[in-house]
Parts: structure tokens; C-alpha cells; sequence
């Protein structure tokens, strides 16, 4: 008896066993083939420019706000002249979005004011990366096809040069890259809670990704479309996702009130250059130079001897590629009559934002390439994540991606922090 018993469990054991090596042989391990790509890939370029792959970074700004918060502090304890910092009642604060120092904080009670920077914006790129790899393959693209474009849209633009660097500035956009196409690839997948909330902590990194709304809702919707439910059971599962959301966005508007008494502002009008310098942070009289940089600008210089690579930006079809390709596959789409409402919504989503973007008097000042249009790159991704696969069509993408990966490659020699 007690061994048919030992017997029966045996088969039970080997039973779960086989299971779980069938569930192992049928995993996907692309992701990690991708992760290893892309931290490879970045390794060898810092031993070519000669900085650390995971160290801290001098403008860190987000680490010194959470040092400060420990203290029980808003603003920092003084003023760090080269940083950009907004002066309010004789006191220094930061002057940007709060949820980087958020991520930082229980970082400093390891590591204090040495905060493993660089580390962490290629840990927000590699999310980015994966997001971008699940909603192509969600599209019905092949396994390698939509681990090689995941690879080539977050490398060949400018999202590179701000994978070396954990500064400031590089650490909102990056963390804003990663959730918004975290966000973009939930919603694909008609997951709208997670999406909605990760949606609206990329809109505490980066603002403008508040235009990201109709688009992100839209996607559900129009996935949604043929399903079984019905328009008031489709809505009712926008509602959890838009309740955290709007939470997010209060806990924001009340940090922004505390501090400057407005629950809008984050700090950059208080920023010297603006405040009582005469400079204008947002006008529309800034678009028509940022468009001649950034829409026509050359890559290139030439001072009668020798070309440079341009250190203060060039145009953006070749700085963020994804935006060009996303174009031109509109354009064929309009004309072979594929053009969706929803993919009009895309459409006009990233050349709104685009346009606000311009509107900045700097437009994100040294830099390779136009780094501010990183922050359209996940609605690209959602055209493409809805639209067939064409296997033509992504190899185009391949080559056309790889040759600015490689010019990328080159400029982050000449142009980097």
C-alpha cells in the first residue's frame, strides 16, 4: 500500500516537473538577449568616452532634493551654482518634476550623496527598450524582428548619449521614455489600470506627456472595439486607472502648492533666467528658431578646414528617426486608404507635442541631436504597434535605423557630457 502511495506521488513529481520544464522551454528569452544587448552596447561605449557605466554624476540634483527631504526639507540647504535652481523667498529648489528624487530616496539610504546615476537612466532606457519589444511583438511581429527595432529605436536616437550620463535633466526624460512606453505597450494590451498610472508618473517626470490622454484611451477603445462588451462596461474599466491618475496628479498640485504656492508650477519660472532676467520660458516667438535647428538643422559643420558634429542640436528626422519613419508610414497609410481614426489621433498626438516642445526657448540646449523629441518616441511606437507586419517593411527600418545608430555611435565621441 505504502508503495503504491510513494509511487502515485513519484508520478505526481514528475508530472509538475515535466510541466514546468515544458513552461521553461516554451518561455521567452528574447528580453533577456535584448537586456544583455543593450548593456553591452553601452558598456563599450563608455570605455570609449571614458566615463563610469554606473557612477554618480556631478548634476545631481534629484539626489540632493532626497537628501534634503530626509533632512525635512523642500528646498536644498544652499545654492549649487552649476545647477539649475529656482530661487523662492530666499530659498534654492528644485526646479523640475519631483518623481526622479522619488525613485532616488531610498536609494541615498544606501549610497548617499553617491547615487549610482548612470545606472539608472540606462535601467529607465532598458524598461523603454522591453516596453517597445511587447508591443511590437503584440503587433504580430516575429520574436527577432521586434527585439531588433526595440533595439534600434531606443539606440539610434537620442535617447543614446542620455543612457551615459545620470544627469538632471537625462534622468526625467529617461524615467518619463520608460514609463510612457511602459504605458503606450499596457494599453495595447487592454491593460488600462497600470497604464493610466504609469501614464501619469511620466507626466511627473516630463508634463507634456499630458497630451499622451486622448491617445492612451483612444488605443483602449479602438482595441476594444470588437470585443463582446459594451460601451458602458468598456468605460467602467477606464475608471480605476483614471481615479489613480487623478491621484497622482493631486499629490503633485499639493508638492507645487507647498512649496511655491501654485499648483502648477514646478519651479522653472523661478529660475534666475526667467524671473528677473527677461528671458521667456515658453513663446511661440521661440518655434520658427528652434524649427530652423531642429527641423532643418544639419547634423554637420564646416569651418573651412575640418567638419564638426553640431553640440547644440540638429534636425530631429535624424536625431529621433522613429518620428520619420512614423511619418512616412502615415503618409502610406493615407494613401493606400489604412489610415484609422485612431491612428490620426496618434498622428496628431506627436506633432502636438512636437509643436509644444518647440515652443521652449531652449530646446534642451547642449546636446546630440534634438533629445526633447525623445519624449514622442512612444506615440511612434503605438502607430507601429498597430499596424500589420510587413516584413519589408521592418527590414527598411533595420537599415535605416543602423546607419544613424552608427552616426549616433560617432557623435557621442564629440558631443557629450
Amino acid at each position: 500500500m505504502r508503495s503504491s502511495v510513494r509511487i502515485i506521488s513519484m508520478q505526481k513529481l514528475l508530472t509538475k516537473n515535466n510541466r514546468f520544464l515544458q513552461k521553461l522551454k516554451k518561455a521567452d528569452y528574447t528580453p533577456l538577449l535584448l537586456i544583455f544587448s543593450v548593456l553591452t552596447s553601452l558598456w563599450c561605449l563608455h570605455i570609449l568616452v571614458g566615463s563610469r557605466f554606473a557612477g554618480s554624476t556631478a548634476y545631481n540634483t534629484y539626489t540632493l532634493q532626497a537628501l534634503a527631504w530626509q533632512q525635512g526639507m523642500l528646498h536644498l540647504p544652499h545654492d549649487y551654482p552649476w545647477l539649475e535652481l529656482a530661487i523662492y523667498e530666499g530659498q534654492y529648489y528644485v526646479s523640475f518634476p519631483p518623481l526622479p528624487s522619488v525613485v532616488l530616496l531610498p536609494l541615498t539610504w544606501i549610497f548617499g550623496a553617491n547615487t549610482p546615476d548612470n545606472l539608472l537612466v540606462k535601467v529607465y532606457g532598458l524598461m523603454g527598450c522591453l516596453a517597445i519589444y511587447g508591443a511590437l511583438k503584440s503587433a504580430g511581429n516575429q520574436r527577432s524582428s521586434a527585439a531588433i527595432l526595440a533595439y534600434l529605436f531606443t539606440m539610434a536616437s537620442s535617447a543614446l548619449p542620455m543612457m551615459l550620463e545620470g544627469a538632471v535633466w537625462y534622468q526625467a526624460q529617461m524615467l518619463a521614455f520608460g514609463l510612457m512606453c511602459l504605458a503606450v505597450m499596457l494599453m495595447v494590451h487592454l491593460k488600462p489600470t497600470p497604464a493610466l498610472f504609469l501614464y501619469a508618473l511620466s507626466v511627473c517626470c516630463r508634463p507634456f506627456d499630458a497630451v499622451y490622454a486622448p491617445l492612451l484611451y483612444g488605443v483602449y477603445l479602438f482595441r476594444r472595439r470588437e470585443s463582446l462588451y459594451g460601451m458602458k462596461d468598456t468605460l467602467r474599466h477606464l475608471i480605476p486607472g483614471t481615479v489613480l491618475g487623478l491621484m497622482v496628479a493631486a499629490a503633485i498640485a499639493v508638492f507645487n502648492y507647498v512649496r511655491f504656492g501654485n499648483p502648477l508650477e514646478f519651479g522653472h519660472n523661478y529660475l534666475p533666467e526667467f524671473s528677473f532676467q527677461g528671458g521667456i520660458q515658453f513663446s511661440l516667438n521661440h518655434v520658427a528658431n528652434n524649427a530652423k535647428t531642429f527641423l532643418l538643422g544639419s547634423p554637420l559643420s564646416f569651418d573651412g578646414t575640418k567638419y564638426s558634429v553640431n553640440a547644440f542640436g540638429y534636425t530631429l528626422f535624424l536625431a529621433c528617426p522613429v518620428i520619420t519613419l512614423t511619418l512616412l508610414q502615415a503618409a502610406a497609410d493615407l494613401f493606400r486608404k489604412r489610415f484609422t481614426w485612431i491612428k490620426a489621433i496618434i498622428l496628431l498626438t506627436m506633432v502636438l507635442h512636437i509643436f509644444l516642445l518647440l515652443l521652449h526657448r531652449t530646446f534642451g540646449g547642449y546636446q546630440l541631436g534634438a533629445r526633447y523629441v525623445v519624449d514622442a518616441v512612444p506615440a511612434g511606437i503605438c502607430y507601429f504597434a498597430l499596424c500589420k507586419p510587413c516584413d519589408k517593411r521592418n527590414a527598411l527600418h533595420m537599415a535605416l535605423l543602423a546607419a544613424v545608430l552608427v552616426f549616433t555611435i560617432v557623435g557621442v565621441q564629440f558631443v557629450h557630457l
